[in-house]
């Protein structure tokens, strides 16, 4: 635990000025989407994405987390999903047009990265030791609610791969003391449910097997049971289990 605080406030106290001027821009750009959405506008965006992923993966994971174990996989791991965003400007598949559609879950998700910090300092945390707007967990949320509010075809292994790291962080709950992860794991489950029953909706003319009305059961079942696994993990923090 000592060693993940410890890297955390290393790299937040000598990154802290980039990050700042990552928050802006990725703020000017998504105000750019709603407003005025031209096709340079969205290519900076996906630039803008990849950049980002690329920074948790090699400043983040590869420089400051150095002293953490696995280090290098989870290097690796943000790295593929920059990779994801410089293949979608390539292929133009992740048009980024506003959908109109979930806004106000959007919207939630999109102030997160900045509810993070808050949370921490209501912990009682103190600067540099706090969750930031440019870390890991910030940074999926942001880009879950990016997929929300601009993605009209979803890819659906980025969001996959958002979930599948949404519901590992729940590990650093405990391991960690880190509690403000239960807001990525929260976020992520409807945010999955919206993604892929889309996704099922999209297929739904075309013949498969199950069938799209058995796989949207699934879905929502799949869905409820990971609720329960956060709702028992969250009650747990609070020894509501300790006899159990």
């Amino acid at each position: 635990m000592t060693v993940f605080w410890e890297t955390i406030a290393a790299y937040n106290a000598a990154t802290w000025p980039v990050q700042i001027l990552l928050v802006a821009v990725g703020i000017v750009l998504t105000l750019l989407l709603c407003f005025r959405p031209t096709t340079a506008v969205k290519n900076a965006m996906k630039v803008f994405m990849a950049l980002l992923n690329f920074w948790i993966a090699f400043v983040y994971y590869h420089i400051y987390c150095e002293p953490r174990e696995y280090n290098d996989l989870l290097t690796l791991f943000w790295a593929i999903m920059g990779c994801m965003w410089i293949y979608d400007l390539t292929a133009r598949n992740a048009t980024l047009e506003r959908t109109g559609h979930h806004t106000g879950f959007a919207l939630l998700l999109f102030a997160m990265p900045f509810i993070y910090p808050l949370c921490s300092l209501a912990l009682g945390r103190e600067f540099p030791m706090i969750t930031s707007p440019v870390m890991p967990c910030s940074v999926a949320v942001f880009t879950l609610a990016l997929m929300l509010a601009f993605a009209e075809r979803v890819n659906i292994i980025l969001a996959m791969l958002l979930g599948h790291w949404a519901l590992v962080g729940l590990s650093k709950v405990y391991y960690f003391g880190i509690p403000e992860d239960y807001l990525l794991a929260c976020s992520v489950v409807p945010a999955l449910y919206v993604f892929l029953r889309e996704y099922i909706v999209a297929i739904s003319q075309r013949p498969s097997k199950p069938s799209p009305r058995v796989l949207n059961g699934l879905l929502g079942v799949l869905c409820i049971i990971i609720g329960l696994f956060i709702a028992y993990t969250l009650l747990h923090q609070f020894n509501l289990f300790s006899e159990i």
